[in-house]
């Protein structure tokens, strides 16, 4: 359900003359303005020494139990490359030695019935040492897969169903 649905009085002065315009909701009242911006996020391609992709399923909703890849909400104030950093480390457990911008396609995030408007961030990684790989935080489980074994279709999230589809197109 998109935002506009749950926003019935403005939050500044209670009036109930707020109302949607593309991007932003507006109080005829009292002026109040309140913006819709994405929220970014990032994800990360990480490859074994076979060349399969990393792929982790899901612990919670949204799209619990299907297939994603590590990542997470960047952080206020946080840098998306740290925010990389970051969520392989809480997720996976692991280093990342070395980060390369891949590519970003916006998603909507269904969460408690709103929807969330992202920015997923992508970014090929190497890490440092796979043996201390794990499943952490909202990671049930981790699989290596090689991409041209990948079936698209048992991933949850839209943006990161492209990103795979783009990897594996860019993987030969």
């Amino acid at each position: 359900m998109h935002i506009k649905e749950h926003f019935k009085t403005c939050p500044k002065c209670q009036s109930n003359t707020i109302h949607f315009q593309t991007k932003h909701f507006v109080c005829s009242d009292c002026g109040f303005d309140f913006y819709i911006n994405a929220s970014a996020a990032v994800a990360v391609l990480i490859t074994n020494p076979k060349g399969e992709l990393l792929l982790t399923v899901r612990k919670f909703d949204p799209f619990k139990g299907t297939y994603d890849l590590p990542g997470g909400f960047v952080d206020i104030n946080e840098k998306v490359e740290d925010a990389a950093i970051r969520e392989i480390k809480e997720e996976l457990n692991l280093e990342i030695s070395d980060l390369d911008y891949f590519c970003s396609f916006p998603n909507t995030y269904t969460y408690k019935e709103i929807d969330y408007y992202t920015l997923d961030m992508v970014f090929k990684a190497k890490v440092k040492d796979l043996s201390p790989l794990q499943a952490n935080d909202d990671v049930v489980s981790v699989e290596f897969i090689a991409p041209k074994k990948i079936d698209t279709t048992t991933i949850g999230l839209t943006s990161i169903k492209a990103i795979v589809s783009k990897y594996i197109e860019s993987a030969g």
